[in-house]
């Protein structure tokens, strides 16, 4: 089975799922539910966002992310703050 076979087998899957919506997550391609129907159920809830932190990923992405990129996209907003607010001055 070559790689082209299985992903488009797996993109296949993910759209015939009416269940949850899933979807493929645009910073690591994986694929995940995403329930926007019971919002309270999703994965998505599991990652503390501040609003600055929402901000930052909206202006990147447009569509849902997995909360493992949610986690990772938000500790790299926090340590871009911190670099930008260190004094390099010796």
């Amino acid at each position: 089975m070559f790689l082209e076979d299985f992903n488009f087998k797996s993109i296949n899957q993910v759209q015939s799922n009416s269940k949850h919506e899933d979807k493929i997550c645009p910073h690591c391609l994986r694929i995940f539910e995403c329930k926007v129907g019971s919002i309270s159920l999703c994965q998505c809830t599991k990652v503390n966002l501040s609003l600055a932190e929402r901000e930052y990923l909206a202006t990147q992405y447009t569509d849902c992310l997995c909360y493992q990129c949610m986690e990772i996209l938000s500790f790299e907003y926090k340590m871009n703050l911190s670099y930008k607010s260190i004094s390099w001055r010796f």
